[in-house]
């Protein structure tokens, strides 16, 4: 018997209906009785005390419920002891009008509630703030001489600080036949998701609350409503099936999931609490950071000596880190090497986890410090990469449990015609247009956490998959759906995949490129235990065909038990629940990392990005007009969804590159572009032909599906790609990104 599977389809969104038709809910557009709207106020300064909060002209407006304070909150659990969420950093967690401090400029200070919600935001505008100012500071780079080392904790697992220093970096340096040294910086991003923060909560009385978050991981606003409120998690029920983007600004709870579960349990009402776009620039974004490197080479382009040192920001109140400056001793087998990241705590939110957190930001510097060296060497730079490639990540000393990367210099450098490229700068045009080839190196963690899967066939052969996992846009439904359709070779209609529910089964946030390599195994774990139940009903059938056989001895393919390499020798599945008199079988199971030994190797997911530019000779306005990203990332368990990723990455590493910064006004500490007429995005005339290749990579370590996440690596190599390009175009290097037209006049 041959089992078709259903891995490596290229299997349409099943949830793709729903969503271009309208017909699936967000969080802000689930139906409820006598509905109250919540909208929040926020304050107006950066840093200080209210002295006055005037809310007697509001009240007296019709439909005005509550307006919500520091003076009247209700008393909350949280205020007794410290909490964190799941992706919280060391620190103090914000504390929503917990007193009259202010801390940030747009930090939330009032909820009004009404009936509706435009009297509820009129309502806001009536609310008379009198404060207190202080002296605030949100420049970085006014302020490195208050740099210093991060805090450690918890995050600290997932991210970890630089490796220590190895040889003698100066000395090594100092020697090297060639040196390239540069400065690098990015301005502020925000994640601006098409759908904004919103969430309805549901008041069942008692305690019992029904809440539609938009969020990355539902047992985690789950596990924030119980401890902040001090309920019981069980009375808790946070659902979230489909989030309409959130690019890692979900994976900690956001202000509105607070405001809205306090009126709703203070009003005993049903609230719905939504941001507008102007508030969505109020919390979490891309830190800001300044980069220095310096390497050096000897004379047949071999990378001796690594230095890489990143300053970024963070707020008072919590010290956010990314892995910013341990990727290049991750590709790169330099013997003597330092890297250094700091911090510098300002008057801003707590930055948050962008796609690609200090991915897109640190392989930025490394890739164009690369490039330089290429262009010093006078070789080829693509072959540099070759001359220092590795299948050992030298920062930990480990073997890779895969790493395709050669292939992917290979395939990529050949479908983009790489050949054609003329190595000198300026050398290339095409009319009035300066025509430029660029190449960077991509790198993720493959990580994977911990999950728990129910699985539930009833008499009819349907089965039922449960997990608490969200799909944030990424095809998770469709590729656990997948899974299970391989495991218990049954057609994929016959497989509910039901997610988003914190009552259901563990599963961590969504984020990180590790959703399919943590839920998939427990996926697959809960199916294989369910086919195993009944394949013993099976043998257990009186003259049973299969009373003599093992399970490893059969597959299950088209609702079958078959037995390999006798297809006569076959059982219904349908037929073996109803001889067994069963209405349904059940399994819930548990699959996580060996820890004896998931430490062993290196575990990443690669890339190479080829990128060809257009750069007007007079204007300098830049245009990107054709990209190849290849990738190695294990298993491809559906080509479309995870090439959808790969493009969604690629258009962001152009956005980021060219496009995306929020302005603050350090005179204010404001953020002055708060909409997107003026925080520039792409749109469909700045995106032209955008190819990716999955370069076939085998990998029996990571985990038992053989995958690595898609989410983040489209955009690692992206910002140096087109950097090194815009350099071959026209001749100079612009290390300030975004790269804008008058940069290069």
């Amino acid at each position: 018997m041959t089992k078709l599977p259903a891995i490596g389809k290229p299997v349409s969104r099943l949830e793709g209906r729903l969503k271009v038709t309208g017909s699936a809910k967000y969080a802000g557009e689930y139906p409820a009785e006598e509905l109250l709207y919540g909208y929040v106020v926020n304050s107006t300064i950066t840093k200080g005390k209210i002295t006055i909060i005037d809310t007697s002209d509001a009240k007296k407006h019709d439909g005005v419920i509550e307006i919500f304070t520091h003076e009247n909150r209700p008393s909350t659990a949280w205020f007794d002891f410290q909490y964190a969420d799941m992706d919280a950093p060391p620190g103090t967690v914000f504390k929503p009008l917990k007193d009259n401090d202010i801390k940030y400029n747009g930090q939330p200070i009032a909820l009004v509630v009404a009936q509706s919600f435009e009297m509820a935001r009129y309502a806001a505008t009536q609310i008379k703030v009198a404060y207190k100012e202080e002296k605030f500071e949100t420049d970085l780079q006014a302020n490195l001489s208050r740099a210093r080392k991060p805090k450690k904790g918890l995050a600290s697992l997932l991210k970890p600080p630089p490796p220590k220093p190895t040889g003698n970096f100066e000395t090594a340096y100092t020697a090297s036949f060639v040196k390239s040294e540069g400065e690098f910086s990015h301005g502020t991003e925000h994640h601006n998701p098409m759908e904004m923060f919103a969430t309805t909560v549901i008041y069942e009385g008692s305690g019992k609350l029904k809440i539609y978050d938009k969020t990355q991981g539902t047992i985690n606003s789950q596990m924030y409503v119980a401890n902040v409120f001090g309920l019981k998690m069980k009375n808790v029920q946070v659902i979230a099936p489909f989030v309409g983007g959130a690019f890692g600004s979900g994976l900690r709870p956001q202000y509105q999931l607070f405001m809205a579960v306090m009126a709703s349990l203070a009003l005993k009402r049903n609230v719905r609490v939504t941001l507008d776009r102007a508030q969505m620039f109020t919390f979490g974004h891309r830190p800001p950071t300044l980069q220095t490197t310096r390497f050096g080479a000897d004379k047949d382009g071999n990378v001796n000596a690594i230095y890489q040192k990143a300053v970024g920001e963070t707020s008072r109140f919590e010290d956010y880190v990314e892995i910013v400056v341990n990727w290049a001793g991750m590709l790169y087998p330099a013997s003597n090497t330092l890297l250094e990241h700091e911090l510098i705590p300002l008057d801003v939110y707590s930055p948050l986890d962008m796609r690609a957190p200090g991915g897109s930001t640190g392989m930025h510097a490394v890739e164009v410090t690369m490039d330089d060296l290429a262009y010093q060497l006078n070789i080829d730079p693509v072959e540099l990469r070759l001359i220092n490639y590795s299948q050992k990540d030298k920062s930990s000393d480990k073997e890779y449990s895969s790493k395709e990367l050669r292939e992917c210099y290979l395939q990529g450098a050949q479908k983009f015609g790489w050949s054609q490229r003329n190595p000198q700068p300026r050398s290339m045009k095409r009319g009035s247009k300066l025509v430029g080839y660029g190449m960077a190196t991509g790198i993720w963690d493959a990580n994977r956490l911990m999950a728990r899967v129910n699985a539930v066939m009833t008499s009819d052969g349907k089965v039922e998959i449960k997990s608490a996992v969200t799909d944030i846009g990424t095809g998770t439904l469709t590729i656990m759906t997948q899974i299970a359709s391989d495991e218990l070779g049954l057609p994929l209609d016959s497989i509910t995949f039901s997610y988003a529910e914190s009552q259901m089964p563990f599963a961590p946030i969504q984020g990180g490129s590790f959703t399919t390599a943590t839920v998939g195994p427990a996926v697959k774990a809960a199916c294989r235990a369910l086919n195993k139940k009944i394949f013993n009903k099976a043998r257990k059938l009186q003259d049973s065909l299969l009373s003599e056989v093992n399970f490893d001895e059969v597959i299950f393919s088209d609702g079958f038990i078959y037995v390999k390499s006798k297809d006569e020798l076959k059982y219904s599945v349908k037929d073996v629940l109803t001889l067994s008199n069963i209405k349904e079988i059940k399994t819930t199971n548990t699959a996580m990392p060996n820890p004896l030994t998931y430490g062993k190797k290196a575990k990443a997911v690669h890339s190479a990005v080829f990128v060809e530019v257009e750069v007007d000779e007079e204007l300098g306005i830049i245009e990107v007009r054709r990209a190849v990203t290849a990738v190695a990332a294990g298993k491809i368990i559906n080509p479309k969804t995870a090439e959808s990723q790969i493009l969604g990455g690629m258009i962001w590493g152009i956005s980021k590159t060219l496009h995306e910064e929020t302005i603050l006004d350090n005179q204010f500490g404001k953020y002055m572009n708060t909409n997107f007429a003026e925080y520039h995005i792409p749109v469909h005339a700045d995106i032209h032909d955008l190819d990716v290749i999955f370069v076939k990579e085998e990998d029996n370590f990571v985990n038992d599906l053989g995958v690595k996440g898609v989410g983040e690596i489209g955009v690692v190599g992206m910002p140096p790609a087109i950097a090194n390009a815009i350099f071959h175009a026209t001749g100079k290097r612009v290390n300030e990104l975004p790269i804008h037209f008058d940069k290069l006049l």
